[in-house]
């Protein structure tokens, strides 16, 4: 495993440890996931690179086209919560409230 590969996938395993153990505010929450998804995006590029095929070339992009997705859908999340809730700590959601 080369520096590059290893860097890419501490990373994803940082933000994941991250995820699992800073579960206080949902703001936390979500930049742990852009972290995984911004690592999955640099490994998918350097993957790309390595193989040098054009069939792989379009998959970075779409996974960072998900990733800017799901980044909105969260601050639209974490906008609602706020609002309704009066702040973002994740143990004040219940889900089974309406």
């Amino acid at each position: 495993m080369n520096l590059a590969h290893f860097t890419f996938s501490m990373t994803f395993v940082l933000a994941l440890l991250g995820l699992a153990f800073h579960r206080t505010h949902l703001l936390s929450a979500l930049l742990c996931l852009e972290g995984m998804m911004l690592s999955l995006f640099i490994g998918l590029a350097l993957w790309g690179l390595h193989t040098t095929t054009s069939s792989q070339s379009m998959i970075p992009l779409l996974v960072l086209a998900f990733s800017a997705c799901e980044a909105g859908t969260g601050l639209a999340l974490l906008v609602a919560t706020s609002r309704t809730h009066g702040n973002d700590q994740v143990r004040n959601l219940n889900l089974l409230q309406c």
